[in-house]
């Protein structure tokens, strides 16, 4: 599985939380299709199982990264961001945090 940063990467002492998913293109909530971040000390890793999917930043450096199954995105804190589809998809995503934290 590709493994996109572009961001940043999960920190080494990063900790799973909360998984929510499997979406699918009938399931994905508004609020992740809406411009959304987030919060301070979380980390997000998008896991995309099947079909295609646009995820777009909306911060100031901007741009969209194309995702094709299977890949994973790493989606560090507070960086502005949305999902777009146009087909079939299953995405979940797994927050994370620091033990540190």
């Amino acid at each position: 599985m590709t493994v996109l940063v572009p961001r940043g990467e999960l920190p080494a002492d990063a900790e799973a939380y909360r998984t929510i998913g499997p979406f699918d293109a009938a399931t994905l909530p508004a609020g992740l299709r809406a411009e959304h971040s987030l919060k301070q000390g979380t980390w997000g890793l998008l896991t995309l199982s099947e079909g295609t999917l646009r995820f777009v930043w909306d911060d100031e450096a901007g741009g969209a990264d194309e995702l094709a199954a299977p890949a994973s995105l790493v989606v560090p804190p507070q960086v502005l961001h949305h999902a777009e589809s146009d087909g079939p998809f299953t995405l979940t995503i797994a927050f994370y945090r620091s033990a540190k934290a």
